[in-house]
Parts: structure tokens; sequence; C-alpha cells
């Protein structure tokens, strides 16, 4: 046995399987495309499902690949053990109804044996219980001793999804790490060493062959598959000799670079070595999901995204690190994965860019994380609790992003903790609201609706690129519930056809509408998108008579809301072009949306363009359209289109073949899209608005054409009414407009001035209404137009003045209600608490809020209960007044 690094492993079990007759097919992107099921692609033969459902014709039998892949479900214990990651990739063969047991049972014995050249002695199988098949093929057609190999039960050789759907029994390998031991004679025995991890399982060969009933009977598959799976991490722990994930080449490389930042040694401290690893596996895992085109946000993939990425700085500064540097970490992923993944190379900079951002603002969460912890803290010690609530938790950690691991710790140092039952219960709220949100579904069971059950065998073809009307053949009928042969008068269902001129909605841009008329029927298309599988399905309301499957019709798109999104699509890309060359090259698609009326572009940049920026970006497209360019497309292989400069989205997965669109000189990128002949016919372009949709993205919404036009009218008309209004001609409106403020500020001056002289001379007032309650001085006062910022000042003189006490004003300000408490230091101990006085008194008058046991804020919508809420408040603190 040989030392192999991961980079050599990944390409010999590739190239093995090469040799065999499979087709490499590269990495899919992290994210999954049209599966619900998944956030994240979490297996090897995650993208792959549509090959072994049937809803998609594989590009070859045979496959072999190296999937990226994240799991999250046991995040809390990467870095304690020596197998956990969050990212890591999945080494697998394929077989979409080819061979079988008899062809991959010796292939997987002839790899790990004489290519990996794994000691014989040192090897194991498992079958599953009732799969003498395996058994058979297992001593015939290799040479395992066979007392060396172990039937297991359901739950560890046998694989399935949910109730129903594809499943089977599976073989896997074992590799025994004991040296100077016996080998396993039993099942007993085997089921123990690997309980205590001397025996690792590193390769799974999963026999599809069943499939699983409504009723949990098990019928036989037409086609039968194969799925393998091989973790790279693990079985390059093996072939290096070592016991740990994170001491491989690869990931030690990166674990290095972490070390020598912190100047902190790897294996001296079991805790410092946790957060080694925690920030080593964290960045390699954020560096791929931001470079398949993951955002941070507070939901779905880009919570996962904002967690590694926050987990990752906490431990840095955990090991000693000042300031930001998680990009110098992302350097060692790139060096050590980007020979692999050349998209990491190509987007570098980007990745260190988003990363960076989002550092910076965790650091300023990290310290308005701990204010707010604090006033929990101050909280819970004058109430003498030792418990934070696991709403307030989980408030802390969901909303401002604070570790509910550093919470724990910092209150441990007080002698508290956590509510963590409650926590808990929040956290399983969220993830229901995020599965809610993505729509999930089982996808391999039973659960999808007709059109996502078309067969592999059912092609479609667009064939609309140059035209508007065409004819086709109907292949497939069906309503929401199912398959049907027919579709009449007033039904609302969906028609599959053979070859059509309606543009199915992808790559942004909107489906097309318009008219199918058969010989017995007309429907009206109200949309057309794409099943889960790539099939064409035009979205119906028959309209007249009926259709029929097998039927000829006539194809009629609507042909100006064509043309109009064809002039927003060209544009799309101009805008894209003339953003790289005014803004900058880091500049990347991030999404886009494409109708007839306007087009948005959101890209990646780091701050809101300037009005010059925007203006020259405007320019700089109009300046091209009235080139009156051209626009050519031509089908090429990707690496022809990237040869020619071509611009394309970097978590795309692309076929053989891909479509290069050109216009003129300025603009070159791969698209399926519709698209004008001529870059003049556009005529005009306008940007409407620019805006931040999320950490390090920016959008631009712009329109075209006519309606360009009557965009620029209605702003004409605008100014036209603004003149009238202000009684002055267009050429002296900002005159007119900075004299008006001008005069307005000088107002507004005077206003605050008479108010703080009516607050001023209502505080003897209320300090003559002060009452003592229990030996506490309190006072409770009715006031009108305060705002908040007033209310607070003119608390804190009452309160000065007051010496010992406890002042609440209520304020009516234009029908709402501000409310305030504060008290001094000394009365805090007798029970007095702003935050729970104000909380009770805000209620009277239809609000909420609260604050720290001394200040403490509301609002109220209720301005016509302020009376009722100051004689409550003299309750309330009677109430705590000890």
């Amino acid at each position: 046995m040989k030392f192999m690094g991961a980079n050599e492993l990944r390409d010999t079990f590739t190239g093995f399987f090469e040799e065999k007759g499979h087709l490499k097919m590269e990495s899919f992107p992290l994210v999954p495309k049209n599966d619900n099921s998944l956030l994240l692609i979490n297996a090897g033969m995650a993208p792959l499902k549509p090959y072994f459902t049937g809803l998609q014709k594989p590009p070859r039998t045979r496959v072999t690949t190296c999937q990226k892949c994240i799991r999250t479900g046991d995040i809390e214990n990467v870095g304690k053990t020596s197998r956990h990651g969050t990212f890591f990739e999945m080494l697998g063969n394929f077989s979409f109804g080819d061979y079988f047991k008899d062809d991959i049972i010796p292939w997987s014995w002839e790899f790990v044996t004489e290519v990996l050249k794994l000691p014989k002695e040192k090897l194991y199988v498992t079958i599953y219980l009732e799969d003498d098949e395996a058994y058979d093929i297992w001593t015939s057609k290799t040479d395992i001793d066979p007392n060396r190999i172990f039937r297991l039960g359901k739950d560890d050789n046998f694989w399935e999804v949910g109730t129903v759907g594809p499943c089977g029994p599976c073989t896997e390998i074992h590799f025994d790490r004991g040296e100077g031991l016996a080998p396993v004679i039993n099942v007993d025995e085997f089921v123990a060493a690997s309980d205590a991890d001397r025996i690792v399982e590193f390769w799974n060969l999963v026999f599809i062959q069943f499939n699983k009933e409504e009723d949990g009977s098990y019928s036989p598959l037409k086609n039968k598959n194969i799925d393998t799976g091989m973790g790279l991490e693990r079985i390059a722990t093996i072939m290096q000799g070592v016991d740990n994930i994170f001491e491989i080449d690869t990931v030690k490389n990166i674990l290095n670079k972490v070390s020598s930042l912190s100047g902190v040694e790897y294996g001296k401290d079991s805790n410092s070595d946790i957060s080694l690893r925690i920030v080593t596996d964290h960045v390699k895992a954020v560096t791929m999901l931001i470079s398949d085109g993951v955002q941070p946000s507070n939901e779905g993939r880009g919570y996962v995204l904002r967690r590694l990425l926050r987990r990752a700085a906490r431990h840095g500064r955990l090991l000693g690190i000042k300031g930001l540097f998680l990009k110098e970490v992302v350097d060692a992923v790139v060096e050590n994965y980007g020979g692999n993944y050349p998209v990491l190379v190509e987007n570098k900079d980007y990745i260190t860019k988003i990363i960076t951002l989002e550092e910076e603002r965790f650091n300023e969460t990290i310290d308005s994380g701990m204010n707010i912890l604090n006033g929990y803290i101050e909280e819970l010690e004058a109430e003498k609790s030792k418990v934070l609530s696991g709403e307030k938790a989980f408030k802390l950690y969901d909303t401002y992003g604070f570790p509910i691991e550093l919470t724990e710790e910092i209150l441990e140092e007080k002698g508290m903790s956590v509510d963590n039952d409650e926590f808990k219960k929040e956290m399983e709220a969220q993830r229901e609201r995020a599965r809610s949100a993505r729509g999930e579904t089982s996808y391999m069971g039973s659960e999808e609706t007709p059109i996502n059950k078309i067969k592999a065998d059912v092609e479609t073809e667009f064939v609309g690129y140059g035209s508007t009307e065409g004819k086709g053949n109907i292949l497939v009928l069906a309503t929401d519930d199912a398959f049907v042969d027919e579709l009449k008068s007033g039904d609302k269902g969906y028609i599959v056809i053979d070859k059509t001129v309606f543009y199915p909605e992808m790559g942004g841009q909107i489906g097309d509408k318009g008219i199918i008329e058969g010989r017995n029927g007309k429907a009206y298309v109200v949309n057309t998108k794409k099943n889960v599988s790539g099939k064409i399905i035009h979205y119906v309301e028959v309209k007249e008579g009926s259709f029929s499957a097998g039927e000829e019709v006539n194809l009629f798109v609507e042909k100006q809301r064509r043309s109009f999104i064809a002039k927003n699509h060209t544009a799309t890309h101009m805008l894209q072009a003339a953003l790289k060359e005014i803004v900058g090259s880091h500049v990347h698609q991030s999404g886009s949306y494409v109708d007839n009326e306007r087009l948005r572009f959101d890209f990646t940049h780091f701050q809101a363009l300037s009005s010059e920026e925007l203006q020259k970006v405007e320019d700089l497209v109009n300046e091209k359209i009235m080139e009156v360019a051209n626009v050519e497309t031509n089908l090429m292989t990707i690496e022809e289109a990237k040869e020619s400069g071509a611009t394309a989205l970097f978590d795309e997965k692309y076929g053989d073949k891909v479509r290069v669109v050109a216009a003129g000189e300025f603009s070159k990128e791969l698209c399926g899209g519709t698209h004008v002949s001529n870059v003049g016919e556009i005529g005009l372009f306008k940007i409407v608005a620019e805006t931040g949709v999320a950490a390090g993205i920016r959008r631009i919404e712009a329109v075209t054409g006519i309606q360009a036009i009557k965009f620029m009218e209605d702003k004409q008309r605008l100014l036209r009414d603004a003149c009238a209004g202000l009684k002055c001609t267009e050429k002296d409106i900002l005159k007119k407009i900075s004299s008006q403020n001008a005069e307005l500020k000088e107002k507004d001056k005077e206003i605050s001035e008479l108010k703080s002289k009516l607050t001023s001379g209502a505080e003897d007032d209320i300090l003559n209404s002060a009452k003592d309650i229990n030996g506490v001085k309190a006072v409770a006062y009715a006031l009108e137009d305060v705002d908040g910022n007033a209310l607070r000042d003119l608390a804190d003189k009452i309160r000065n003045k007051m010496g010992s006490g406890v002042v609440v004003l209520v304020s009516k300000m234009n029908d709402k209600v501000n409310l305030v408490a504060m008290s001094t230091k000394d009365v805090l101990d007798k029970g007095v608490h702003c935050g729970k006085i104000i909380k009770e008194v805000a209620a009277v008058v239809g609000g909420g809020g609260g604050g720290r046991p001394d200040m403490a804020q509301a609002g109220g919508k209720n301005p016509e209960k302020i009376n009722e809420a100051v004689e409550n408040a003299y309750e309330i603190i009677e109430k705590l007044v000890k």
C-alpha cells in the first residue's frame, strides 16, 4: 500500500472507471437544480436522481463523478471527532440500466486490491442479510476469503429513501485499522470492532433493484441500477495512514495555514485543536458554497453559509487571531482544490470579497451582540435568576448572528445557563419555516404532480428562435391530478408537444404566451415552463372545442410580447458588459429576470453605484445600441466558448454544446434565450432603479424600447406638474426647492425651540406631581407633541433633579404614543425595573417594548388611553417596590 494524495486518488478513481466505459462528469454545483427535496447537494447520487427515476435520459448509461457535498446535520461534532466535516467529496460510479452486481463487485475488488493495493488481510465485506446473489458473486468472482464476508440487516445494508420509491440492498467494503490484532471471526466481533472505529467502511455499493410500493411491498425494477459512493476524505485517511480527515494532505495544508495565522501549534491542546479544525473545515465549505453562487442571508442556503462563516470567525478569535483573517485561509483552499475545481481560481477575488464583507459584519455583530447579552445578564441578576430563556438566546442567534456556543460560554462564566429545550424548539420552528419556504417535496417518492412524472423517452424541442409560428404533435395531456386523453373547453391543464415555438421559462427569461389551435379546438397558453426533467410544458386554458393526444396543432406565440422580451434580454447582456467595463471585472451575474415590461439584473458588487457610475453605464449601453450591430448566435463546445471569451454563469452546469450569443463585439455570453437580431431594435435603454438585495449583491432594473419612452414621458409629465405646483419654470425648479427647504428648516428650528421651552416649563409641574410609593419617589406624567428623543432627554433631566426615584413619561405625537421610563440606580434594589414597567404601560396604549432595569422605551397606537396608562404606571410601580 503506497501513499496517495487526495488529488491523485480523485483522478485515479475516475480514470479507472473511464477505462471501464464510464463517462466522467464534472461535479454538479452544490445548489440543487429543480429539486426542492434538498437544500444543498449532500450525496454523490443526489444530482443524478432524474436519471435513476427515469425522468431524464442520462448522457451515457455508465457515469463516474467526484461530487462536491455539504452536510450540516452534525455540525456540532465538526472538529471534535475524526470523521465529521461539513464539506466533503464523494467518489462514485453509476449504471443506469446497464451493468449490475456481476460487474461492479469484481471491479470494486480490482480497484481496491490491484490499483490502490490495499492488503487483502485488512479488508472485510458486508452484504444484506438476504442477498445470496451478492455473496455468490463475491465468493466466485473475487479471491476474498469468505470468512471476511458478514451479513447485516436492513439498518446497515439496505438503501431506501422515504416510504416509497427505488431502493435495494448494498454491499460495503471495510478496512481494518488495527495493528497486530487478530482478525475478527464472526459478525458480533465485526460489529464491535466497527463501533470502536477499528474497522471503517469506505465504499458502499448500492444495488437499486426494487421499487418500494405504498403497501410496503417490494417489486423488482425492470431496469436495475448501480449507485456507489466512496468518501474521498475517508479513503485518503486509509491511503495516507492517518486517523483523522483533518490530517490528509489537502486538508492538513489548510489547517497549517490556520495554525500559522494564529501562532497555535496543532496537537498541543485539545481545545485549540478543535478550533483549528473548525476554521479549516468551515472556510473550505464557505469557499465552495460561494463559488457555486450561494450568498450569505438569514434563510435557506444563505443561512447555512452565514452560520459556517461566523462559526469560523468566532473560533479564529478563540485562537487569538486579531482582525480579518478568513480571506487568508481561502488562499490555502484555492491552492489545494483549484486544480480540480478551476472555478475557485477564476472567482477567487469575488469569493474573498464576499467572505471579508461578511467577516467585517460579524465583527460588528459580536460587539452589538455582547451589548444585548450584557443587558440580558443585568435583567437576570436583577431578577435573581440563573437561566436565560431559550427565546432570548435564539433571538441573539437568529437575529443578531450571535453563536449559541458563545452565549453559553459567557453565561457559564457568570454561573448562568440557557434554557436549551426552549432554544431547540425555536430552532426547529425556524427549520420548519425554511422547509416550507422552499416547498420541500420527497422527489424520489410518489408526491410529484403528473407533469413531473413524464417519462424520459418523451422528447420535446424548442424550435422558435427564428419564428413565432409553427406546428407540432401533442405527446401528453394532463391536469393537476392526472394524465388525460382529452382536454375540453373550460379545462385548465398542460399540453406537451414534440416541437414547439413557445420558449419555456428559464435562464431568467419568462415563458411565452399565445394560442394553440387544433382541428377541433383552441387554447390560450398562459405560460410555458420546463418540468423537473426538462420537458417543455404549455400551461393552457382551453377556450373552444377539445384537444386529443397525437393530434397535430398550430402554434402562435404572441409576437409583440416576444419582441419586447427579446429587447430586454439582449439589453441585459449589454448591461453586464457595460458594468464590467465601468464598475470592474469582478462583476458577475448573480441572477436576472426578463419579461416584456422590464429587465432586472443582480450582480456582485460591494457598494451602491454612484449616480455618475449609473449614468456612465446607461450611456455606454445606449451608445452601443446606436452602433446597430448584428446579434449572432453560434453553437460551440464549452471549451470553444470559453476560448472565445464568452461569459458564463459560474454556478451553472452546461451540456456538450452551448449557445453563444454575441451582440457585436461588445457582449458575448452563453445563453439559451431569445434575442433581437440587431441591437438597434432595442431602441432606448433606461435604468430605473439600483438597489442592494444581499451582502455584496446589487440589483439594477431597467426598461427598453416603448417602455423606456413611456418612462421618460411620465418623468416629463411629473416635472411639468411639479413646476406648476411650485409656480416656477423647469429651469428654476432646483432653486425654488432649495429656497423652500431652507424656509422649512428655519421653521422646524423655531418649532423645536418652542417645544424645548414648553417641556422645560413642564419640569416643575412633573416634579410636583411625584408620589411616595413604599419609600420610592415616583412620577408618571402625560404630555403632548413631544417626540421620542425630546421625551428621553426630559426624562433624564427629571431623574437627575429627583436624585432618587423613577419617572414615567407618556406623550401623544401624531396619533402615536411615545413612552419612556427611567430610574436612579439606588432604587433597583427595591424592585424597580423600568423594562417591566414600560412593557405593561405600553400594553395599555396598544403598544409594546422593554429595556434595561434603569431605562426603557416603547411606542403605542392608542393615544386616547394615555391618562389610563399614567394611572396604571403608579399601580405597576407599587407592585414592584418591596
